[in-house]
């Protein structure tokens, strides 16, 4: 058996060891068992994938009793890499859930048993090879990731609205991809993706199928307007929770179109790239906006998966765009850039979502405006959530700068070949697209700076912050791992982009084949260059030179602070500072006011405003109370509109039905005898 059969067969094996576990160990060692079994089913995974990345090869082949074939699982080098992501990010989900998931519904035997499900079924999406075992992997995550959400909906009337949501988005993303496989079966006459990948470039089953697959895997990766339920699911699920379906599921998403792009539809049009560029720059747009807005910390880090996942198919569209026009060296490099992103996304969103969690286990708080203060109460979730905001921000030494960086560079270059000009859709959208990318990294900067500053720095501005404590040992770890893979993708970008560049080109079968092994090229220890393009980065370069200036303005600042010792006793002038009060600080929401002013039409806010007078007095007032509240443009425009029709369409249908036998051998009657007028036409 090869060593990919072997790792496959052992992750299912301690899958099913630790459903068993979950059902039979007593509660007080539930969490320890399951979670170290999650673990382990995750490090088996990370190997798995590991070894298939370097070219490995293996199949497992599980036989069924119904009359199909049987399923197949073969990870190829592209599924590697996924499955190495989501089993790099359960991982330390999986230590930190140990902690954080002892008690109450997040502890509850069917919860844990759920994990090493959705674990296992993340996993094996990137490992099959036909679509029915895709499609069957799929429901199985899917299935584990709904349990996990419904964990505590006994308790709160959100967590089943939400579960409720994420059902139906899930469900409709399963049918128009179960609709994209049924098209191109039905053209190829098989179900295996090599059999599917003969389909003809350009027919009419290939744009449809494309089509059904961009909306099912759109919606599972969070693109616009298929994403209403990520405000609602990622807040209302346990944080340990959050950070694996945002930081791992999401992926699979992207995986999902990258196979459809690279493996089974390559050769695509042009008008492929600009549908998926136009949703990735609509998705990273109306995310940003929604988050830099968000005083909810988990609501601003699910918003901000959508942006994410915007720019991650803005580079995957761009590449297609270029790809149709032979602009080969900046479709290689955007290709490499769109995975680097959702590589770096997984390291720094789980990071967040554990540190939102930490947050939430040391105040019982995720209301930015409510905390402050956590910095020196909390300094490892402090730190962590500090590195993970640098790289959601792309700032340098971290995950996101570099893979923006690389992605900047195609778009730049990408609308002229050789100093001509490309085409005029290119010409067009790569400047564009740049502006969005500049817009929404302005734009992510501003929302973690304010995430980060209200809730870490300052002052408390509630009593359960005040009392705030750090976290246990395992959760530290499994922030402290996090971080540390944000900075290792960030520092080390040579290496890790020629090893992500290696995953679409060596196959043979990709749209990047042939021409891509020089798209990437790793300098000296951590650079990376672009070959086709003439751009060179060295991150490690780049932190040398930020110390040289940062730590001689550190230096002064300690001595100062040494030689000037703060006063507690007040000031006849202070300027306000020696009695200021927590109050009197900045909030989350005041902080986004400006740019809530600036984006009135596309955010909608309501405001409610309440004044109370002192006594009878109609000029004295004692108090003014102002609440703002941003819904999401989509749900209230779109689906509830929708879901009211379709209410009222069943209230109609339902008299349809009043108990009359006569009234049902009518319908009988007619149906048989449409029936008849179809069979003989």
């Amino acid at each position: 058996m090869s060593p990919i059969a072997a790792g496959l067969l052992l992750q299912l094996t301690l899958a099913a060891v630790a459903v068993t576990i979950a059902l039979l160990v007593a509660p007080t060692w539930r969490s320890r068992a399951v979670g170290l079994t999650s673990a382990a089913l995750a490090a088996v995974g990370l190997a798995t994938g590991l070894v298939a990345m370097t070219g490995a090869t293996g199949t497992l082949t599980i036989p069924v009793v119904l009359p199909m074939d049987a399923l197949t699982l073969s990870p190829d080098r592209l599924g590697g890499l996924f499955m190495a992501v989501v089993s790099a990010v359960g991982l330390i989900v999986s230590l930190f859930g140990m902690s954080s998931a002892r008690r109450g519904p997040e502890g509850s035997r069917t919860a844990w048993a759920a994990m090493p499900v959705f674990l296992v079924g993340m996993q094996l999406v990137p490992a099959a090879a036909d679509s029915v075992s895709f499609l069957l992997a799929w429901e199985i995550m899917t299935l584990g990731s709904t349990v996990l959400l419904l964990a505590d909906h006994a308790a709160r009337a959100s967590v089943s609205s939400a579960g409720i949501w994420y059902s139906a988005m899930s469900q409709l993303s399963f049918f128009f991809i179960l609709a994209g496989f049924a098209v191109l079966a039905g053209a190829t006459g098989g179900t295996s993706f090599t059999a599917m990948a003969t389909v003809e470039p350009g027919s009419l089953a290939a744009n449809l199928a494309f089509v059904l697959f961009v909306l099912g895997f759109g919606g599972k990766a969070e693109l616009v307007p298929l994403h209403v339920w990520v405000p609602r699911v990622l807040p209302e699920a346990p944080s340990h929770v959050s950070a694996a379906m945002s930081g791992a599921m999401v992926k699979i998403g992207v995986y999902g179109a990258l196979v459809v792009c690279v493996r089974l539809l390559p050769e695509a049009p042009a008008w492929w790239g600009i549908m998926i560029m136009v949703l990735g720059g609509a998705s990273a747009l109306y995310g940003i906006l929604q988050a830099s807005v968000s005083s909810d910390l988990k609501v601003l880090l699910a918003y901000s998966t959508t942006e994410n996942m915007g720019l991650v198919f803005l580079g995957l569209g761009a590449s297609m765009l270029l790809r149709s026009y032979d602009a080969t060296a900046a479709a290689d490099t955007a290709l490499v850039a769109a995975l680097l992103l959702a590589v770096s996304h997984a390291a720094f969103k789980a990071t967040l979502f554990l540190g939102a969690g930490a947050v939430i286990h040391a105040t019982g708080e995720r209301n930015l405006d409510r905390l402050g203060g956590l910095g020196r109460r909390m300094p490892w979730t402090a730190a962590a959530f500090g590195v993970g905001a640098m790289g959601a921000a792309a700032l340098p030494i971290t995950s996101g700068f570099v893979a923006e960086w690389m992605l900047l560079q195609s778009l730049i270059h990408g609308g002229r070949l050789n100093g001509e000009v490309v085409s005029v859709a290119a010409s067009v959208a790569m400047p564009l697209a740049v502006a969005v990318i500049a817009l929404t990294a302005g734009l992510a900067l501003m929302t973690f700076v304010k995430a980060y500053g209200i809730a870490f720095l300052a002052r408390p501005r509630s009593p359960e912050a005040a009392d705030a404590r750090e976290v246990p040992l395992l959760m530290r770890l499994a922030l402290a791992l996090g971080a540390l893979m944000v900075l290792a993708l960030g520092l080390l970008p040579g290496p890790i982009s020629e090893a992500v560049l290696a995953t679409v080109a060596s196959s043979g079968t990709g749209a990047a084949a042939g021409s891509a092994e020089t798209a990437v090229a790793a300098i000296g220890v951590s650079g990376v260059a672009l070959p086709g393009i003439g751009a060179v980065l060295d991150p490690l370069l780049l932190t040398v030179l930020a110390a040289l200036v940062g730590v001689p303005v550190l230096i002064a600042i300690v001595l100062s602070a040494a030689k000037h010792p703060a006063r507690t006793n007040d000031l006849p002038w202070g300027g306000g500072g020696s009695r200021a009060r927590p109050r009197m600080q900045y909030t989350a929401t005041s902080y986004a006011e400006p740019l809530v002013r600036v984006f009135d039409d596309v955010l909608k806010p309501t405001r409610d405003v309440q004044v109370t007078h002192v006594g009878e007095s109609r000029y004295l007032v004692e108090r003014v109370q102002v609440e703002q509240k941003v819904t999401d443009v989509f749900e209230t425009r779109f689906y509830r509109p929708m879901l009211n029709l379709l209410q009222r369409f069943g209230i109609i249908v339902r008299h349809v039905a009043n108990g009359s036998i006569h009234r049902y051998l009518t319908y009988s009657f007619t149906a048989l005898l449409i029936v008849l007028i179809v069979v003989s036409l």
